[in-house]
């Protein structure tokens, strides 16, 4: 059960079954058929013959039909001295603070001495006769108007027929009126004017049916955002997390700061990066994998706290998990090492969840994940040994035989898919250290649910982290995993500038290793079939540099420091109860 302070709002952000709503290609509109506009006609010129535009002509199925029948009515508005597409309007309420101010309203009584002005787009419009309804979508809520056909004739002559025949749903209006509580109990605005602010040219997806293209709802997101109001939780969401995130860095006297997106050298993390051409100075650029290496250089420019709130890009595969351009969160703090990173980490994430939650007991996909307990801390080797039996520290430097029990323990795995894919990682890695990393990602990761630091991870994995004070080929770094993904990454940063070097070189020449034998395996195999080379893809080893600049600062010293990095998409996941990144990225990248 989530906490009793969740509000309703609350509980369908952090508890509920995240509701995917489905996109058609066509939409007609209900229950009011589109219609051509048509003249007004002399009374008494036969029965079923037009009684003022807006009458139906003729309805209209698709969506090229509705939009050529709308933009007749654009140019009727126009015919009529109306702007369809106006400059501005004075809005005096939103539709929440009108609830508010007349909460207490009861139902048939009406006050007419409180003029009001609101706007926002049509959700859905009913003529009843000499009534017409409609729904009323601002930025804060929805609300009922009340369109009396006397009444509006009376203060705008021609209005009736406005929202009968020229108002769809779609559409963005601006109403000025009384205030009055229907006697079926729904708070409306009694309208004494209408002016169409924004005509819409094409109509939105059926009520019923919704979005049945789940490629159209982030291809288009914009229509996802008009009609599903979980998608518009979603991000305001989004935004209380970042803004708590910055909040709370500020708080600590954390200074926020902007770094490079174009790089010389891509650096910061084991990542491949996008390329491109700067056409003056005639030379390739990456964008950056990550703010690391920059921020570290602000911090030995005596930059003591900083943050940045920022895009990285990666140039790799998409899944519900990866977005080639994402949003990160990298933190640097002197004089601090991993374990104040910890506690940071949990503070953060704490602080994030009451904001968005209202509680630290938040349900994601079925399961119950506790913010409130101290996060469970245990080591890779430790991980690893608890679930398979196997030391892998214990090797020392003997690779083979850590190699031969790593392999009789992934041989067991009872999925195929994963069993093949952890057997050429194993038989492939070139030490003990890259061994416990496979075997972790085989098998640990997965069952790793309730918020877990995962620490000390080999040095041949981590050449920015310090090494462990007190246990060889560790460092001081660790992951944080919830939900069997990892949400944050952090290190006792490496001051050290000749062992920086000496890593950095040493994950160039591997890599070049790795590039060469790839090339010559795919040449070879080419050969050997008569066929081209295969092309690259994800898995394909590619080059890297050395950022020797960033050496250069470590030279001038840097003090000792602990950097954390957090994954904001995959947050936003967590405490929305989403279950693909592209739910939370606004626009995300499509085929």
């Amino acid at each position: 059960m989530l906490h009793a302070q969740c509000s309703k709002l609350q509980v369908r952000l952090c508890g509920h079954r995240r509701f995917v709503p489905h996109i058609v290609a066509s939409a007609a509109q209900a229950p009011d058929a589109e219609a051509k506009p048509q003249a007004k006609t002399p009374k008494g010129t036969g029965k079923g013959q037009g009684k003022g535009p807006g009458k139906p002509a003729q309805s209209a199925s698709s969506p090229e039909e509705i939009r050529a029948v709308r933009l007749q009515k654009v140019d009727s508005l126009r015919e009529q001295g109306s702007e369809p597409y106006a400059y501005r309007f004075d809005r005096t309420h939103y539709t929440t603070e009108l609830q508010a101010l007349h909460e207490g309203l009861a139902p048939g009584a009406e006050v007419e001495d409180a003029k009001v002005s609101v706007s926002g787009r049509v959700m859905a419009k009913r003529v009843m006769g000499k009534l017409a309804f409609l729904s009323l979508r601002d930025d804060k809520g929805q609300m009922q108007l009340y369109v009396d056909r006397e009444r509006l004739e009376g203060l705008q002559p021609g209005g009736f027929d406005l929202v009968k025949g020229l108002v769809d749903v779609g559409d963005i209006v601006g109403a000025t009126g009384s205030i009055k509580r229907t006697e079926k109990g729904e708070l409306s605005v009694v309208v004494g004017s209408l002016q169409v602010l924004t005509k819409s040219l094409l109509p939105l997806p059926d009520k019923w049916h919704g979005l049945a293209d789940v490629e159209k709802r982030y291809r288009q997101r914009y229509v996802d955002m008009i009609v599903t109001e979980e998608t518009r939780r979603t991000f305001r969401a989004r935004s209380r997390i970042v803004s708590t995130i910055r909040r709370h860095l500020e708080e600590k006297e954390f200074l926020e700061v902007e770094t490079p997106v174009l790089e010389s050298v891509a650096g910061g993390a084991d990542a491949r990066p996008f390329v491109t051409y700067h056409n003056t100075l005639a030379r390739n650029f990456t964008l950056r994998i990550a703010t690391e290496l920059h921020l570290k250089r602000m911090v030995v420019g005596g930059f003591e706290r900083v943050f940045e709130l920022g895009r990285i890009f990666r140039n790799e595969g998409v899944s519900s998990r990866h977005n080639p351009e994402f949003t990160s969160v990298e933190i640097y703090q002197a004089y601090a090492d991993y374990d104040d990173m910890m506690q940071l980490t949990e503070a953060v994430i704490r602080d994030c969840a009451q904001a968005v939650c209202g509680s630290l007991q938040v349900e994601y996909q079925g399961t119950v994940l506790d913010f409130g307990s101290p996060f469970r801390r245990v080591t890779m080797n430790d991980l690893v040994k608890e679930l398979t039996g196997l030391d892998v520290m214990a090797y020392g430097t003997d690779v083979e035989a850590a190699r031969t029990a790593a392999l009789e323990v992934v041989d067991k795995m009872s999925e195929r898919d994963a069993r093949r894919k952890a057997l050429v990682k194993v038989r492939s890695a070139p030490s003990v250290g890259h061994l416990l990393n496979e075997l972790f990602e085989a098998v640990g990761e997965a069952t790793l649910t309730q918020p877990t630091f995962v620490m000390e991870h080999p040095v041949e994995i981590s050449p920015l982290a310090k090494p462990h004070r007190s246990k060889p080929g560790v460092t001081e770094r660790f992951e944080l995993f919830i939900a069997a993904r990892e949400h944050a990454n952090a290190f006792s940063e490496l001051t050290d500038p000749v062992e920086q070097r000496r890593r950095l070189e040493a994950q160039l020449a591997a890599a070049q290793a790795a590039v060469e034998a790839d090339r010559a395996a795919r040449a070879a195999a080419a050969e050997a079939s008569g066929q081209p080379v295969a092309p690259e893809d994800d898995d394909t080893p590619y080059e890297v540099e050395v950022d020797y600049d960033f050496i250069t600062a470590l030279e001038y010293g840097m003090p000792p420091t602990g950097g954390l990095g957090i994954g904001v998409d995959r947050l936003v996941m967590l405490l929305t109860n989403s279950p693909s990144i592209r739910d939370v990225i606004a626009f995300p990248l499509m085929k």
